[in-house]
């Protein structure tokens, strides 16, 4: 058993020092995620990696809610989550009226014809990953390993413990059905 799986057994038993000895071997794969991750939002994106990491982080280890991971990959399943939700929190709020609602920064000599921002891309995603979650839950776990945290289907096989050709199969199942979706929604 790895050192991570270990701190992650300490943590579900609320041994209140295990997360602090968790972040340290975690934090540059989570950095990684966060990185790889904003790297396909818009520019003039206002979160940074360490903060997305540390959010999804303190989310994680919650000493309210006990968490129980199986596994390493269980555990990074749970952090693409965690990230996720923070991403698609932050492009509701920053769509808010309260923040601006729908205006957006244009240089004046780039004004083009009015098209989808990359949070309201974001946005319409998470809804139809909803339903997605809802009708095959099982399927929506590979897309959120491979979008989210930017797993291999090898990786995101073995996360989810079934074999590459089925994470595979799911993963072209739901490219195709979210595609529907967006197209049908938009």
């Amino acid at each position: 058993m790895s050192d991570v799986t270990q701190i992650l057994s300490r943590i579900e038993t609320g041994d209140p020092s295990a997360a602090e000895q968790l972040l340290p071997l975690v934090y540059e794969e989570l950095r990684k995620l966060a990185t790889a991750r904003l790297a396909l939002e818009a520019s003039g994106q206002s979160l940074q990696p360490t903060l997305l990491v540390h959010e999804a982080y303190v989310r994680l280890v919650d000493v309210d809610v006990r968490p129980h991971w199986n596994s390493r990959g269980h555990f990074f399943g749970a952090a693409a989550e965690a990230m996720r939700r923070l991403l698609v929190e932050h492009a509701r709020r920053k769509r808010s009226q309260k923040h601006g609602g729908k205006m957006q920064r244009v240089e004046l000599d780039a004004i083009h014809p009015q098209i989808p921002t990359r949070d309201d891309e974001l946005i319409a995603l998470d809804e139809a990953l909803s339903r997605l979650d809802e009708k095959w839950p099982e399927k929506a776990k590979v897309v959120k390993l491979r979008y989210f945290a930017g797993f291999t289907i090898p990786e995101a096989a073995e996360a989810l413990g079934i074999s590459q050709a089925t994470a595979e199969r799911y993963w072209s199942f739901c490219k195709t059905w979210l595609l529907t979706e967006l197209k049908n929604n938009s």
